[in-house]
């Protein structure tokens, strides 16, 4: 792997290891950003985002909605909290549609 190049997807993800013939190619027809060391050592290629391309999935739609969270009392210390949800609050449909197709299933 000495001879290799670490290809990067557009979000930071490890996507492959290409040779300088490969890198070469890539970089002529403009689909790559070269990111080199101080001393002109090629470091790691990464591939640039096309305007067909869908969108980075967001953080937030892993982590999902934060119910708790660090409440400070009076005293000064901080203790978890819940977030209190509302009488007329509907639960997410992405949760809805989980449990609709998890009791077809079942």
């Amino acid at each position: 792997m000495q001879d290799l190049i670490p290809l990067y997807t557009a979000e930071g993800e490890l996507h492959d290891w290409i040779s300088e013939q490969r890198m070469a190619r890539l970089d002529k027809v403009g689909l790559i950003r070269i990111v080199k060391h101080k001393k002109g050592r090629i470091s790691r290629c990464i591939l640039l985002r096309r305007p067909d391309d869908p969108q980075p999935i967001k953080l937030s739609a892993y982590l999902g909605t934060r119910y708790s969270y660090l409440e400070r009392l009076e005293s000064g210390r901080k203790v978890w909290a819940l977030r209190k949800l509302g009488e007329d609050a509907a639960p997410p449909a992405i949760f809805l549609q989980i449990v609709i197709e998890a009791s077809n299933n079942a």
